[in-house]
């Protein structure tokens, strides 16, 4: 079980180096949803079954659309991939940051930490995502309201972010 869990947050770090490193849009939205699917895997080893399900669908719904439609419209004649020597050189220097970080915070990491929230699953009468989510609702609308403001902006910025040199998203027809 620890191998699959350290399996699981290896492949996180990893596919999050190669979305940082920005070869591409192409490969930059592939990336995420790979990373978004290892995400809901650690979810799910912690047993936020529910959790990781609506993430990915509102990730894979909302904003992979956007990651697609900026990606059309900036298309490049010649997109760097992920083998290419800048790329790979990004990559192994993420790499190697979060290892230098993690080998400097290692010490306090623990893997008795490591618990699902139904550690104890005979005992209780619901799951414990169920819970956040009616607590979300309930007593975190403001953050909901928030988040979909920030989400919107988020929009904003990724497609001036792709605009092109002559051509863009936010352009006038």
């Amino acid at each position: 079980m620890i191998y699959m869990m350290y399996f699981l947050l290896f492949s996180l770090v990893l596919g999050l180096a190669a979305v940082a490193s920005n070869p591409s849009p192409y490969f930059a939205a592939l990336g995420l949803v790979v990373v978004a699917g290892i995400g809901c895997g650690v979810l799910i080893w912690h047993g936020g079954g529910f959790l990781s399900l609506i993430l990915f669908l509102i990730y894979l719904g909302g904003m992979l659309v956007v990651f697609a439609y900026s990606a059309a419209l900036a298309a490049e004649p010649y997109p760097e991939g992920w083998g290419s020597w800048p790329v790979l050189g990004l990559v192994l220097g993420y790499l190697l940051g979060v290892g230098s970080v993690g080998m400097l915070v290692g010490n306090n990491w623990y893997m008795e930490s490591w618990v699902a929230c139904d550690e104890f699953g005979e005992f209780y009468t619901g799951r414990g995502d169920v819970g956040g989510v009616a607590m979300l609702y309930s007593s975190g609308g403001f953050m909901l309201t928030m988040g979909a403001w920030v989400l919107l902006l988020t929009l904003f910025v990724i497609l001036e972010l792709t605009r092109g040199m002559s051509r863009g998203t936010l352009r006038a027809v």
